[in-house]
Formats: C-alpha cells, sequence, structure tokens
C-alpha cells in the first residue's frame, strides 16, 4: 500500500475535523432546545447533525474502509448515496426549522 500524500492526510484531516466541529455545533443547537424547548431548535440540531457529523462520518468512515480493502469497492456507491441522503435530510430539516413557527 502507497502511502499517503500531504493533500491526503489534508483531505483527511479536513474531514474527521469537519465531523467533529460539526457534531459540536450540532451538540450545541440541541443544548439550545433542551433548554428553551423550542421545536425550531430541535429541527435546527437535528438538521445540522445529520447535515455534518453524520453525513461527513459516513464518508470519512467509508473511505477508510474502501482505502484499506475491508469493504469491497462494490460499495462506493452506496456509501455515497448514504452520505447524500444525510446531507439531504439535514439541509431539509434546517430548511424546515428555519420557516417552520414556534
Amino acid at each position: 500500500m502507497a502511502a499517503w500524500t500531504l493533500v491526503q492526510w489534508l483531505i483527511a484531516a479536513l474531514a474527521f475535523g469537519s465531523t467533529v466541529v460539526g457534531g459540536y455545533v450540532g451538540y450545541q443547537a440541541y443544548r439550545g432546545f433542551r433548554r428553551h424547548h423550542s421545536r425550531t431548535m430541535q429541527y435546527l440540531s437535528l438538521g445540522l447533525i445529520s447535515l455534518t457529523a453524520v453525513s461527513f462520518g459516513v464518508a470519512f468512515a467509508g473511505s477508510v474502509l474502501l482505502r484499506r480493502g475491508y469493504l469491497p469497492a462494490s460499495y462506493q456507491q452506496p456509501l455515497t448515496l448514504a452520505t447524500r441522503t444525510f446531507q439531504f435530510v439535514g439541509v431539509s430539516l434546517i430548511a424546515y426549522s428555519l420557516h417552520r413557527r414556534g
């Protein structure tokens, strides 16, 4: 197996950092929901978590498993579909939270 290049390390580090920071932002939104019992904040937090932490986590773990050969290459498209689904659900929840009243 070839050694990773600097660009590959940067891509992996940024994906991991996005997962961690996205999870933190989603958690802070969830704390806002718990504190104020706002349904709008609940949808916002779920959307942020799905858009950032879950989708980046699935993409990151999937790419590592594919690169290491733990998953066959035929799993690449289903993993991409799962990632895009979590992103779509996250954006949809955020949009819903912005237009929801109360």
